[in-house]
């Protein structure tokens, strides 16, 4: 079975971050998302990738290539202008044969996807979607379900106490190649507001079922920081390449920590970083590769992409800093959310 990653969103409520870069490929854990999600994908025995792509996409297609590092077959396909989710998909049928699952690549998630197929084959539908349970469900598309988890309808963010249910669409699906028959082409197309509903219409059976394990939508910066956070708790597992130090401290390779520095659990501190002295760093922090924390500098509550520099005495709360970024000396930033839009930019 073909997985089908669809990764051409503008990841508008993220920005600055996303300005240039796909959402999908924002670093969960120094590493971007993207690549988590093939590698688990890979693990529940997927091994050919069709990756939807539109905004930057040379982003995504010179980073994994032909997916032989991964250990997997990857073939892109480009969106001529946004389609959205189901005109997306209908947009890839050339690349696809057979039932296929299609993921929205830019949720973070440790979804069960051989259990979701076992759900599918044993209703005999032609859909089966991923629900979620979540507290809040009004900004979300929420499904209502029959006794035998046949979805009836869809209520896309309803008020709260308006709401069917607390089940919400997850973005994973089993899909029956017949669905991309009743998605009209070269348009775009919602599939949760004309798709699905046209489908259930026509009494075709789209079924719901839980994906289990962890979930987020990596949609807003707070949203990104929380899947962090959740992180560092043990409450998301992914591998990291960080070793593991003792009581809730990862540091990568060849990274240089000062006499008087400070790590203040729970971090995770990538690889050839260096940490001056007396700086802190933590607690909730993550810091990528090749960055350089200064003298007495202090990072917390903050996410610091590769190749950032918080200069000496500088204080980050609750921050967010893109790749490349430096933060100059003595500077205050809370709850900023900074990327570098052109080479060697300093704040």
């Amino acid at each position: 079975m073909k997985a089908l990653l669809l990764a051409g969103g503008f990841g508008t409520r993220m920005r600055p971050l996303t300005e240039r870069l796909p959402k999908p490929m924002a670093p969960v854990g120094n590493r971007p998302w993207l690549e988590h999600l093939i590698a688990g994908l890979k693990e529940q025995g997927i091994e050919e990738f069709v990756i939807a792509v539109k905004h930057f996409p040379e982003k995504i297609i010179e980073h994994f290539g032909d997916g032989a590092k991964w250990g997997v077959k990857i073939r892109y396909t480009n969106e001529p202008v946004p389609l959205g989710t189901a005109g997306a998909i209908k947009n890839a049928e050339p690349l696809l044969d057979g039932r296929f699952v299609a993921v929205n690549a830019d949720i973070v998630h440790r979804a069960d996807i051989r259990s979701l197929v076992r759900e599918h084959e044993r209703t005999g539908a032609l859909v089966t979607i991923g629900l979620v349970e979540v507290a809040d469900p009004s900004q979300f598309g929420v499904v209502e379900q029959a006794e035998d988890g046949r979805i009836v309808r869809f209520v896309e963010k309803p008020p709260r106490d308006e709401a069917p249910s607390n089940r919400i669409n997850a973005g994973i699906y089993i899909m029956e190649p017949e669905v991309l028959e009743a998605i009209p082409a070269g348009r775009e197309v919602s599939i949760e507001r004309e798709t699905f509903p046209s489908l259930i219409a026509a009494g075709r059976r789209v079924q719901g079922a839980d994906i289990g394990g962890y979930w987020m939508d990596m949609g807003t910066s707070e949203r990104y920081r929380r899947i962090h956070w959740d992180l560092l708790d043990g409450k998301l597992e992914l591998p990291l390449a960080e070793q593991e130090r003792g009581g809730g401290i990862r540091i990568g390779e060849d990274t240089e920590i000062a006499q008087g520095a400070m790590l203040v659990p729970p971090v995770l501190v990538g690889s050839r970083v260096k940490i001056g002295e007396r700086a802190v760093v933590g607690p909730y922090a993550v810091i990528g590769d090749d960055c350089v924390i200064g003298r007495g500098a202090r990072v917390t509550h903050s996410i610091l992409w590769d190749r950032c520099t918080a200069a000496e005495a500088a204080q980050l709360n609750r921050c967010i800093v893109g790749s490349g970024l430096k933060i100059g000396a003595r500077h205050l930033l809370h709850e900023a959310v900074v990327s570098v839009i052109t080479e060697a930019e300093t704040i």
